[in-house]
């Protein structure tokens, strides 16, 4: 029989902290906004799977590492913030397109290399291992098993509960921004955000503590 004294308290947390507005969800909506549903699925489908690698390593006790190691922690933020400063120095150098013409001045952004932008953001984000070892621990039971399987499969149905959401968040977005998206105008106003948005998301991580 399913326990809901246990199960209810924990997929309401898991609803609450992937609505909630973060780096991720901003990543993914800028993305989405910029590129439509495709770019913005394979972004959600990206951020994930660096999620679920950091729910791999935290269920083998390895992101204990970065929370007890200030060198670690650092190397793997500062490599984090570096590579989001990159993201938003490429926007803020990009002319912009049109949707209406036939012949594209700039090759808009494939569904791969948005999917792979989404593992790194999120691999190489320190503070996402940190939360899952934060939050994860709450919700172990002495009765249900290795602690590892349950960090793992608790991991597992924490990142289930987040591409649901950034899937309806992605739809939402893509039937606002469509007509949007038409203007080279709004099409390079656009890219100045996404790379205000990438600086800010570096800066902040670059400058953030355990």
């Amino acid at each position: 029989m399913i326990d809901l004294t246990f199960w209810l308290p924990f997929l309401l947390a898991s609803i609450a902290l992937n609505i909630a507005p973060g780096p991720d969800l901003l990543y993914i909506l800028t993305k989405t906004i910029r590129h439509g549903k495709k770019v913005g699925f394979a972004s959600a489908v990206g951020v994930c799977t660096g999620a679920l690698f950091h729910v791999f390593i935290a269920s083998l006790g390895l992101s204990a590492i970065l929370v007890s190691s200030s060198l670690a922690f650092s190397l793997v933020k500062y490599i984090g913030a570096a590579y989001l400063l990159y993201l938003a120095f490429q926007a803020f150098r990009s002319s912009g397109y049109d949707f209406q013409i036939d012949v594209l001045t700039e090759k808009p952004e494939s569904v791969f290399q948005a999917f792979k932008q989404g593992v790194l953001i999120d691999i190489l984000n320190p503070k996402v291992a940190i939360f899952f070892m934060a939050f994860l621990p709450q919700f172990l039971r002495e009765d249900a098993g290795s602690v590892s399987v349950q960090l793992f499969y608790l991991g597992l149905i924490v990142i289930v509960v987040a591409i649901i959401v950034e899937v309806l968040y992605v739809l939402a977005t893509d039937k606002i921004s469509a007509k949007l998206r038409s203007s080279k105008r709004f099409s390079i106003w656009l890219d100045r955000t996404v790379g205000v948005v990438f600086a800010g998301l570096g800066i902040k991580l670059a400058t953030s503590s355990m």
